[in-house]
């Protein structure tokens, strides 16, 4: 605003799960926001149907803006030839973060495959260690898991087949999903009340710190996380990528998550849309760019480099990965990718199969496919 007098900028602060019910109603009552986030896939393809979200092509092809990019990045911004958003906060993949201290006290290696992680995790129980910490309250904390399992037993075929609707989700990747969860729900793997938990207020995060937990699936976004709430702990953080399934190598280097995490978009509404453009680009100028780096950010920049041993491993197996699966509840269509949630949380409960969850998964998009033909 001090570069340009003649705009104001509002930054409103929201909870994730909120957010998404709060622009939702924004935009069915015709007061989208001039700029606004999703995560792209199935709710930005909505927003681009609903005549909700601009086309910005023009503005990300001037002086060759868009090539500053990780491709993947540009990819997950596109839909059908024209990009609607700016990748922005950070290349958010999930894996494991662990305390160093406890690995090392009981001689553990990171894993490689499923069967080694299984392993620590009995010695981590033996101790009186509980080997995952999970705050599940908001469900796509658990959701991680599935994706996981599900992606190293199958690949993300069967996903994007039964998203698509040429496959289903009563196939066996998802039922080893959910038989995998189970059996680690039954073994002790995670902490006491998991589904009652909140992620957002650091409740997971708290028994990592304490020594009680071992280890939390995350997002990448977590480093940063523990920076701004726990700087002494960063010593301690490690991190290695959601091991291999053993006889599913090949799949075994693919990462679920999102490169750029928060994508900018602006609305079709936007009286000054080149304005409204310009303020994104400010969230990535140099000084920005410096501070993101400086609290473990990755940027979605084809030259992003780090001094951060911690972060580049998480560069490293981004790279090395064929190819990104996009949260599942962020691809789906909205009320799928509620019902995923809900369901995924329930396996984790032990309240459904993970065939009665399957075949709800299936039903749900069936139905909206349907409604969409």
């Amino acid at each position: 605003m001090k570069d340009n007098p003649n705009y104001n900028v509002t930054v409103v602060p929201i909870q994730n799960d909120a957010y998404k019910q709060k622009l939702t109603i924004a935009m069915s009552s015709g007061k989208t926001p001039d700029i606004y986030i999703s995560w792209t896939g199935g709710p930005m393809i909505e927003y681009i149907k609903s005549n909700h979200c601009a086309d910005i092509t023009e503005f990300m092809n001037a002086d060759n803006y868009k090539d500053k990019f990780m491709d993947a990045a540009i990819s997950q911004a596109t839909y059908d030839g024209k990009i609607y958003a700016v990748p922005i906060e950070n290349v958010s993949v999930a894996g494991f973060f662990y305390n160093k201290d406890i690995f090392a006290k009981y001689n553990l290696q990171e894993p490689k495959t499923i069967s080694e992680l299984e392993t620590i995790c009995q010695t981590l129980k033996t101790n009186g260690v509980t080997p995952f910490t999970l705050a599940n309250a908001t469900k796509w904390t658990g959701s991680m898991y599935y994706q996981y399992f599900a992606t190293r037993f199958g690949g993300t075929k069967p996903f994007i087949d039964a998203a698509a609707g040429t496959g289903s989700f009563e196939n066996d990747a998802f039922k080893y999903a959910g038989d995998q969860i189970q059996k680690w729900v039954k073994a002790g793997y995670f902490n006491e009340g998991f589904n009652g938990m909140d992620d957002d207020s650091g409740q997971a995060r708290q028994l990592l710190y304490t020594g009680k937990a071992a280890m939390d699936l995350m997002g990448s976004w977590f480093s940063s996380t523990v920076y701004g709430e726990n700087k002494d702990f960063m010593s301690k953080l490690g991190f290695f990528p959601f091991p291999a399934l053993e006889g599913k190598e090949d799949n075994g280097k693919l990462v679920v998550g999102t490169v750029g995490d928060n994508f900018y978009s602006v609305s079709q509404e936007c009286k000054d849309k080149a304005g409204a453009f310009k303020a994104i680009t400010y969230l990535l100028d140099d000084k920005a760019v410096e501070e993101r780096t400086a609290a473990g950010k990755i940027l979605p920049f084809k030259d992003f480099k780090t001094s951060d041993p911690l972060t580049q491993k998480i560069v490293d197996t981004v790279n090395a990965a064929p190819s990104i699966q996009l949260w599942y509840d962020q691809y789906l269509p909205p009320e799928v990718a509620e019902v995923h949630k809900s369901t995924s949380q329930e396996i984790f409960g032990l309240t459904k199969t993970p065939e009665q969850a399957d075949t709800e998964q299936q039903t749900a998009m069936k139905t909206y496919l349907d409604k969409n033909k």
